[in-house]
């Protein structure tokens, strides 16, 4: 036992002394000392060595915490002074001048951190340094990405520093080199390879080699094509959805009560303002519960625009009933009232709302198609409040009044439903969901006063075009006007976009002036 002891011992000496000669003060010097591309060689020469005192070294560099002085470096952090290459204290001398690291050397220093977890037994360090090292690949760290796939037993890995391997290649001075790397570029699908090739074929003068990487980039074209189309299959879902949740509030008000409420986007503004504040209760009051917080903003976001709803609906739309202009014109002015009462009470500028962790990042689908996880809650939330009101709507007592109010309000009345209180109910839940749609846009975008104006044209134009009253056309066409929304703003930018789209919706209605779902029967009249 004795005898292993001493053995350990004698290793553990062994190794220790080997990581702190690692590094000689030859070569810790000039690192820190001399011409960018001097400096820049002499740390590639160490780092292809995986000398374990070159990252505290590095690190050092990057905190601007190394000196030099008599042909030596010190590291210098507070009081304490040591020896750059040996690790031993050290005294500093009095003409000590500090390394000046200009920005290529930076990015070296920090791409050799990269490069140094290269050898890190961990996998994920491993993988996480060859993504890091995408942008710093050259020639000069060949000799590196060879040796750690002779050393690398991960078949993941192994591919990526290959690639990293032959965008290092790509700018070689060797033509046979540069073939050789444009078609080992051909099997890569990652989107930052695309814009090497770009780049290569602008600066490229050999013809075959140029064929060469032409042919490459349209292959790399080809297996990104997928990822770009879904992508803005996702982004126009999203959008609809989005569109979807501030259309269905106002599905009730304008849809099924003949309200031409101006203020709806006002509406979807109260119930952001309404997030923004329970995340600030939470932030101050309960943040060991701050990723909670919106799912105690959804009720709150809800019953803060219903109430206010129902406040405008008891005091002024009571008596405008079956005159649209005017309604038009009454809400209008309420809308103006709602924005200046928020731009007193909470400023001017936009107000920011913090997503909870659970809804920050996303999931990588695809190289080039990651699908953030609020995008994904919104379509999942605009998909239960749609639940939640149809079966509002077609299952409840309550939403058996507001159908037969809406429907014939005198025949109503006359079998003793109370219409004045479902009125008032109903445009209290058309305004509670555009609340939600608030609720749901805060997580996405800016919350200011101007909130909802962007968003009211859009509303009337999904009612619209879906039909007057019918929900199931509401959802047709606000996924509908979504997806085309992104499909032209693609092709023609997001001004023609617009215009594009308001004139079908023009063009639809001429065709058929009931919307895409039509009322039939007695409703119709």
């Amino acid at each position: 036992m004795k005898l292993l002891r001493t053995l350990c011992a004698a290793l553990w000496c062994c190794l220790f002394a080997g990581s702190a000669l690692a590094l000689s003060p030859d070569q810790a010097l000039r690192i820190a000392q001399g011409e960018s591309d001097d400096r820049i060689a002499a740390l590639n020469e160490v780092v292809l060595a995986a000398d374990p005192a070159l990252s505290a070294y590095v690190q050092a560099l990057l905190a601007d915490e190394v000196k030099l002085a008599g042909g030596k470096a010190f590291v210098v952090r507070g009081d304490q002074v040591t020896d750059a290459a040996t690790g031993a204290a050290a005294t500093l001398p009095a003409d000590a001048e500090d390394v000046v690291n200009p920005n290529r050397v930076r990015r070296e220093l920090e791409a050799a951190l990269s490069a140094l977890n290269l050898f890190s037994p961990d996998r994920a360090v491993r993988l996480k340094a060859v993504g890091e090292l995408k942008e710093q690949a050259d020639e000069g760290k060949l000799a590196l990405f060879e040796k750690a796939a002779k050393s690398e037993t991960d078949p993941e890995i192994r591919a990526a520093l290959a690639m990293l391997k032959a965008t290092a290649l790509i700018a070689s001075s060797d033509k046979a080199q540069r073939l050789a790397a444009a078609q080992l570029l051909a099997e890569s699908d990652q989107p930052s390879v695309k814009g090497l090739l770009i780049e290569r074929l602008a600066a490229e003068e050999d013809g075959e080699v140029k064929a060469a990487l032409q042919r490459t980039l349209d292959t790399v074209n080809g297996r990104l094509a997928w990822g770009e189309r879904l992508g803005l299959l996702f982004t126009g879902v999203s959008l609809g959805s989005i569109l979807l949740l501030a259309a269905l509030g106002l599905a009730i008000t304008y849809g099924l009560m003949g309200v031409i409420n101006m203020a709806h986007g006002e509406l979807i503004m109260i119930g952001a303002y309404a997030t923004w504040g329970v995340q600030n209760l939470f932030r101050h009051y309960l943040p060991a519960y701050f990723d909670a917080y919106v799912l105690a903003a959804i009720p709150l976001s809800f019953l803060a625009s219903a109430l206010v709803g129902a406040a405008m609906e008891r005091s002024v739309i009571r008596f405008l009933y079956g005159r649209p202009l005017e309604t038009l014109l009454a809400t209008w002015g309420i809308s103006l009232i709602l924005m200046q009462c928020v731009r007193s009470l909470f400023g001017a500028q936009n107000v920011g709302v913090e997503n909870p962790s659970w809804l920050s990042g996303g999931v990588q689908v695809l190289p080039n198609l990651v699908l953030p996880y609020n995008r994904l809650a919104i379509l999942a939330f605009a998909a239960l409040v749609l639940l939640g009101m149809a079966l509002l709507i077609g299952k409840t007592r309550l939403g058996l009044f507001v159908r037969g109010v809406t429907q014939n309000r005198r025949m109503a009345a006359c079998v003793g439903v109370n219409t004045a209180r479902v009125d008032t109910y109903a445009f209290a839940l058309g305004a509670g969901i555009a609340g939600l749609a608030g609720c749901a846009l805060s997580q996405v975008g800016n919350v200011g006063p101007d909130l909802g104006q962007g968003y009211i044209v859009d509303s009337f134009m999904v009612v619209v075009l879906g039909g007057v009253g019918q929900i199931a056309g509401t959802v047709y066409a606000g996924l509908g006007l979504g997806l085309m929304n992104k499909v032209l703003e693609g092709w023609q930018g997001a001004v023609l976009a617009k215009i594009m789209v308001l004139l079908f919706i023009v063009a639809f209605i001429q065709k058929r002036p009931q919307g895409i779902f039509a009322l039939k029967g007695r409703s119709a009249e």
